[in-house]
């Protein structure tokens, strides 16, 4: 499938991309590769496949929700390197 460069210039205009023309000329030919790639799987047969959700079967592990008992505070501080009022101090990560 041909892609023109009006299409990709109207893509882009509603992404807010600013493409030049060798740009556009480039995205116009990666996409009409990717399409015709598309339209070449949609050829084949398969009428016999099952529908899957993933390529790998997969199967949650799942556990027993049991309580425990936690960890003691000042056993979960011993190794801090600081603390204050028992709490763990860190650097500070948002301005």
């Amino acid at each position: 499938m041909k892609i023109t460069k009006d299409e990709v210039t109207y893509v882009a205009n509603l992404a807010r991309l600013g493409l030049d023309d060798e740009s556009l000329d480039k995205f116009a030919g990666q996409i009409g590769e990717i399409l015709e790639y598309i339209d070449k799987l949609n050829t084949i047969d398969t009428s016999g496949v099952e529908a899957m959700s993933h390529a790998i079967s997969l199967c949650n592990a799942f556990r027993e929700d049991r309580g425990e008992e936690h960890l003691d505070r000042e056993k979960a501080l011993s190794n801090a390197s600081e603390k204050e009022d028992g709490s763990f101090v860190v650097p500070k990560v948002v301005g």
